[in-house]
């Protein structure tokens, strides 16, 4: 294709759009919502599940043993954990060591108090390991898989912790895709009848264009490029206003509530919004091909 006949194409393409001005502009609307809304749960579900992720890494089983259990077979177990799937990390604790924790956690202050165990260990029989796992909804069957080795008395771990998180995860995952589903849509359908609106108004002049020998891509090709750039419109506007309130949502989240700063870590813009930014135009790029092509097929019969 000859780069004036492409020139020719965008052109009217963006003529239609101001042909019909009202429908292109409720199009407009309905993708920046629709992207606006995507990026926003994006945004809100890769924060969580790094915050998710981060708090894994901080989240751990402890395998406790029977009493009377001998090293060798402690250290067997150690082996048998480390060999699962989804364990990241496995920590032996011995039983001086759980007493020093011990201590640090309930004597602080009453250092004299524990100096009446410095001969006779109370947790003596309490050596134990550490383990973290990759996923935190994975505890549950490494735990299971734990218990059932030889020596283990039981495994303790955040059970309640996991099954908040998890659930939390998936129910935001339906809602989003539901209403972003709806939106989609939506926008579909409004950009089809702009299409409709700028097919009716030129069917004449098409017909002009087909006699003389004017190709099916030829008359095509404007309704498509219009399509493309609603979307392209609709996707970058939102994007644009996303990128702003991101860090300033972030700063006063972290301003507002200055307790979650120890405890909550939140992505970079960047981070973000190199994934965020190409994922929104080709949506809204998509929306925009994806209603103009159906329309065409439809209404213009070339």
């Amino acid at each position: 294709m000859r780069i004036s006949t492409i020139g020719y194409n965008a052109k009217q393409g963006v003529v239609n759009i101001g042909r019909n001005i009202i429908f292109s502009l409720a199009s407009i609307a309905t993708i920046a919502a629709c992207v606006f809304l995507f990026g926003l749960v994006f945004s809100i579900v890769i924060n969580f599940n790094y915050i998710v992720k981060n708090v894994e890494e901080g989240v751990t089983m402890t395998v406790f043993f029977e009493d009377g259990t001998d090293q060798a077979t402690i250290d067997a177990v150690g082996g048998q954990i480390e060999s699962l799937n989804g364990v990241t990390n496995v920590t032996y604790v011995s039983a001086q060591e759980a007493w020093e924790e011990f201590q640090e956690e309930y004597f602080e202050g009453a250092e004299d108090a524990a100096e009446g165990f410095k001969n006779d260990n109370p947790l003596s029989n309490k050596a134990n390991y550490e383990v973290t796992v990759d996923r935190i909804e994975d505890q549950e069957e490494v735990a299971a898989a734990i218990e059932a080795m030889d020596g283990v008395s039981n495994v303790n771990h955040s059970e309640g912790a996991v099954n908040t998180l998890t659930t939390f995860n998936k129910l935001l995952g339906t809602i989003s895709l539901a209403v972003i589903i709806i939106l989609f849509a939506v926008a579909v359908f409004l950009i089809s009848n702009t299409i409709s609106v700028g097919i009716s108004v030129r069917r004449e002049e098409i017909g002009i264009m087909k006699l003389i020998g004017a190709t099916n891509g030829f008359v095509r090709a404007p309704f498509i490029i219009e399509g493309l750039l609603i979307g392209l419109i609709g996707a970058a506007i939102p994007l644009v206003v996303l990128y702003f309130m991101y860090n300033r949502a972030v700063g006063y989240i972290l301003e507002r509530f200055n307790i979650l700063s120890d405890i909550v870590t939140f992505l970079a813009a960047r981070q973000v919004f190199e994934v965020l930014i190409p994922a929104g135009l080709i949506l809204g790029m998509g929306i925009g091909f994806i209603g103009s092509a159906i329309t065409i097929r439809k209404h213009l019969k070339v």
